[in-house]
């Protein structure tokens, strides 16, 4: 039996693992035959929690087990809250020029703002659990994943409820993010800091645990990267690839489109193209010259064109338009899965 798990998280390692985006896909038109869409999203979103509660925290706490906290580590977590922290002023920013340029009311000026800011959050716990597969990736992608958690679930939350009572011109009391995504950011750094800790006092590992143990283990956190992947696959839907809605996405004709659709184009502008080349530009200046190494570059790059997270859906209270965050999870998906997948294998090739 250990032996045969063994052979198994070969197979569920590295680039091994990203058919199950394609396999999620199909499973999911398949299933929707005989079960119905509504059905199997309602089982999909379950599943989405099963694996942020049990199988994500579980494969950090096994990643930060099994190395030491040095300065690199700490100077790249760093950078990582000043990328993001970019990403958000980037998207404000953009709005905030947009607003004129589109023409938009007076009275939907704020809800376009906090729309915008607010689908720059990317969906590193899903797309991005496949570089936690590269193992020169591994470690850094974690710490990514962990600070880009903070920022969706507490501190973009934080500033949408200040915009949102500054609009109403009195005190509003938010209890819309559930409390189990309030605190998920604290309880994932629960799980990495108790692996560095057990590593720094302990000297633990996977390796130094009981052999059949650290086996067994090792194959069910590594289970999180196809299911996560799986995951991602299935939330794409072939009614969304429709000729009629690629010409409401890409068309620029006003007597075709509905606001939203406008909107929706900005924010695919923003997250798809604007972010993605900045980043690139920079960051390829930062590599060319020495001041960060290749897996720091491939993990910010790659996460920085990855789809918007379908999270952003429990924020629609706060003032966000509700079916332009629907269509820019759903677009983000479809053209950036593909791109993430050529990223992940073209770096991991080459860097």
């Amino acid at each position: 039996m250990i032996e045969f798990l063994e052979t198994v998280t070969n197979y569920i390692s590295g680039l091994y693992t990203l058919p199950w985006i394609l396999i999620g896909f199909v499973m999911t038109i398949f299933l929707s035959h005989i079960c119905g869409d509504k059905k199997v999203d309602r089982v999909m979103r379950k599943i989405g929690l099963v694996l942020l509660y049990i199988f994500v925290p579980l494969l950090l706490f096994r990643i930060f087990l099994s190395f030491d906290l040095h300065e690199s580590e700490i100077a790249f977590a760093i950078l990582c809250f000043v990328v993001l922290s970019l990403m958000y002023v980037l998207a404000y920013l953009f709005a905030k020029v947009k607003i004129n340029k589109l023409k938009i009311k007076q009275n939907e000026r704020n809800d376009f703002i906090k729309t915008i800011l607010t689908n720059q959050g990317r969906s590193s716990a899903f797309v991005g659990g496949a570089m936690l597969a590269i193992p020169e990736w591994r470690v850094m992608a974690a710490i990514y994943m962990s600070i880009g958690a903070i920022f969706l679930f507490a501190i973009i939350p934080y500033i949408l409820s200040y915009l949102h009572k500054k609009d109403h011109k009195k005190s509003v009391k938010i209890t819309t993010l559930p409390w189990y995504l309030k605190i998920f950011p604290w309880y994932l750094l629960i799980f990495a800091f108790a692996g560095i800790i057990l590593h720094g006092a302990k000297g633990l590992t996977v390796n130094s645990l009981e052999t059949d143990f650290g086996i067994f283990f090792t194959f069910f956190t590594q289970l999180t990267i196809p299911a996560a992947l799986y995951y991602v696959g299935a939330g794409i839907h072939p009614h969304d690839l429709k000729i009629n809605e690629l010409e409401k996405m890409f068309s620029s004709k006003k007597d075709k489109i509905k606001d939203h659709w406008s909107w929706t184009r900005n924010v695919f502008f923003l997250t798809v193209i604007i972010t993605p080349i900045l980043t690139v530009i920079f960051f390829v200046i930062f590599l060319s010259v020495g001041l960060i190494p290749s897996p720091w570059f491939s993990v910010i790059t790659i996460n920085s064109i990855m789809p918007i997270t379908s999270t952003n859906m429990f924020l629609i209270p706060y003032g966000i338009n509700k079916k332009v965050t629907a269509l820019s999870v759903t677009w983000t998906t479809i053209i950036c899965v593909p791109i993430v997948v050529i990223f992940i294998t073209v770096f991991n090739t080459y860097l």
